[in-house]
């Protein structure tokens, strides 16, 4: 196509190597496909800066790819019968009480409509952003004949953000496909994508098993029992869903895109030598700039995610303590958790956000010592109130929670014993035409003894000019 516009004229410029530098598949077929794909990024209309109906299209399609066969009656019947003893094997190790959820076995494609709304509002900031910005740099260096003929199109503006909905909505189908091929269940990235659902992916976790010397039940009922685990925690503890995706969309909404980096990136490339372009594409000039505020939300953001993925392993090594290999499984998790798969790095480069609790281990360990100091109760009120939760200085030093928990439980005890007491008139209100001298109970008793110049003091027929 791009010879024939060139008229045969194309002086070294050779677009078979252009198309190879771009990843573009040399199979017609696949090409086809392609440009049927580019097709709907133009005519699918869409809401907003992003194509959320592309990027849905997208994911199902990613999902499907090497097969993603329907879930068989006994497939779910297993998912069912696991989840329901993982319930009864948490029983004894928390005090939060079951969900009373009903246990899924979901598909690839499955999991992709049931979490496609919460990966929606997650990159949406990000997504607007970025569409934003590139719209308004590019239009910026169009020449004024180009504005004039897109302005028939609808403005340049508003073609290039449709054109960067459509990229961006096919990146994020991308990632999110991508995804369903890794997961095992509806929380396995620590966050809540799907409200209500206590779900298992039979494919993936017969994947999970793979190669490993374990029998298939023991893997299925481990990845059961952190499934329940996680669904008993978001629904007993109403704030932290919340909690977690508001963090998660304060941070987007602060997303930077580096213009300078782009356009740095735009004058450097060579259209007669493809590796430019691939040189290009892969410094991640697109990648969002982080700033001091969000470096300091994304600690924040990260303590609270290993502090439930702390806890959800805690709780799991001890409902499972009678499954052979249970150890085996929770190091692999904690590893799988900590070094993330290739989906979840697709996600991070597309909004600049890595969903991985780094500090898992000293969250589980600090979880652990509470549990030994307060017991299944005590561990567990924690969650009563996001102001309670440890903090990264915490998981420092778990040793010392406790102490500096009961020296900030004493300042709130004895300011509230202060406020009961102002509430119950424990403390004397000041009587017109008699200041200077506290009355009989009142603040002023402790200073009684002291006397003032007129040796009124004391005399209990007066009362303080500020008794606060």
């Amino acid at each position: 196509m791009i010879a024939r516009m060139m008229g045969g004229d194309a002086q070294g410029f050779d677009p078979q190597e252009i198309a190879r530098a771009a990843g573009l598949p040399s199979d017609p077929q696949a090409m086809m496909m392609m440009m049927q794909q580019v097709q709907a990024m133009f005519s699918t209309p869409s809401e907003g800066p992003v194509n959320w109906q592309l990027a849905h299209d997208h994911a199902r399609r990613v999902a499907a790819t090497d097969g993603d066969p329907t879930v068989s009656t006994a497939q779910r019947r297993g998912v069912d019968e696991a989840l329901r003893l993982a319930e009864m094997w948490l029983d004894p190790v928390t005090d939060f009480p079951s969900t009373g959820q009903l246990g899924r076995a979901w598909s690839r494609a499955e999991w992709v409509e049931a979490t496609m709304g919460t990966w929606r509002r997650l990159t949406e900031p990000v997504a607007t952003s970025i569409a934003k910005a590139l719209s308004e740099t590019i239009s910026e260096q169009l020449p004024e004949e180009m504005k004039s003929m897109m302005g028939m199109m609808g403005g340049p503006s508003s073609m290039l953000q449709n054109i960067g909905g459509a990229m961006f909505g096919m990146q994020l189908g991308q990632a999110v496909g991508a995804l369903s091929k890794d997961v095992v269940g509806s929380t396995d990235i620590g966050v809540p994508l799907s409200d209500e659902h206590m779900a298992l992916l039979p494919s993936n976790v017969a994947a999970f098993g793979k190669g490993l010397d374990v029998p298939e039940q023991e893997v299925l009922l481990f990845l059961a029992v952190r499934e329940a685990a996680h669904a008993r925690l978001f629904t007993q503890v109403p704030w932290l869903s919340g909690h977690l995706l508001g963090a998660i969309e304060r941070y987007a909404r602060g997303i930077h895109i580096d213009m300078s980096k782009i356009e740095e990136a735009a004058r450097d490339i060579d259209p007669t030598n493809p590796e430019s372009m691939q040189s290009a594409l892969s410094q991640g000039v697109f990648m969002p700039e982080r700033t001091p505020e969000q470096d300091a939300a994304l600690e924040r953001l990260e303590t609270v995610l290993a502090l439930v993925e702390g806890w959800v392993d805690e709780l799991t090594a001890a409902a499972t303590a009678n499954l052979p290999s249970s150890s085996a499984l929770r190091e692999m998790v904690r590893r799988r958790r900590a070094t993330g798969g290739p989906a979840e790095h697709a996600f991070a480069s597309l909004v600049g956000l890595e969903l991985r609790p780094r500090r898992l281990r000293d969250a589980a360990s600090l979880w652990s010592r509470l549990f030994e100091e307060r017991g299944i109760q005590g561990r567990d009120a924690i969650w009563e109130h996001p102001d309670l939760l440890p903090t990264a200085e915490d998981l420092d030093d778990p040793a010392g929670f406790s102490q500096r928990r009961r020296l900030v439980e004493s300042s709130e005890a004895d300011v509230d014993a202060a406020l009961e007491r102002l509430l119950s008139g424990g403390f004397d209100a000041p009587a017109a035409g008699a200041p200077g001298t506290p009355a009989s109970g009142s603040i002023g008793d402790a200073d009684s003894d002291e006397g003032d110049d007129d040796g009124a003091a004391g005399s209990g027929d007066g009362k303080p000019e500020n008794p606060s």
